[in-house]
């Protein structure tokens, strides 16, 4: 009988520590979806952050900008 109550103060304690562990443990944020745009040169998609803009057209890189305005 003594055997069965050590056991299950030991299952109440390694329960009680998961709880704990689990608030102590840094949610992951979700990413925020970024609007995606097209390259005016080559027509590959990237996220607009990563974009550079000339005269309302986007494109992926500065090579692609002087090309295309040429």
């Amino acid at each position: 009988m003594s055997r069965l109550i050590f056991l299950l103060a030991i299952a109440a304690l390694v329960y009680l520590l998961f709880k704990v562990y689990r608030k102590k443990v840094p949610q992951k944020k979700q990413a925020v979806a970024e609007d995606m745009v097209r390259c005016a040169h080559c027509g590959v998609h990237l996220p607009a952050g990563e974009s550079i803009q000339a005269e309302d057209q986007q494109y992926c890189c500065v090579e692609h900008r002087d090309a295309h305005l040429k």
